[in-house]
């Protein structure tokens, strides 16, 4: 299950933070949050430090999220990346597309 929390920052954004999974069987959810997110404010700041697992569903979602704020004007920030979101955004190669930092740990042996 995931969790979504949402608090404003001091320079007014949206800060949510999703905590759980982001894939195919809570999609639906995820979805109706972030578009809620886009259409009501300006900036929103994306925190995926706690998603413990992600999907290509959750993938699209973040692409999805990324285009519609483009759209619509708005600022879309991640920033937060956990380890499954990086590992999903380094596969498909588009850290680029979504244009933040991505803090990459030291390797784990």
């Amino acid at each position: 299950m995931t969790e979504f929390a949402t608090q404003t920052t001091t320079d007014g954004a949206a800060h949510l933070i999703l905590d759980g999974a982001m894939t195919i069987y809570n999609a639906a959810e995820i979805k109706s949050q972030l578009v809620a997110a886009l259409n009501t404010a300006t900036v929103i700041e994306l925190d995926l430090a706690h998603v413990i697992e992600m999907d290509t569903a959750g993938f699209q979602l973040l692409v999805m999220a990324k285009r519609e704020s483009l759209r619509l004007g708005r600022t879309l920030r991640i920033v937060g990346h956990g380890p499954a979101v990086q590992e999903v955004i380094e596969f498909f190669n588009m850290a680029a597309f979504f244009g933040d930092p991505l803090v990459i740990p030291a390797r784990q042996e």
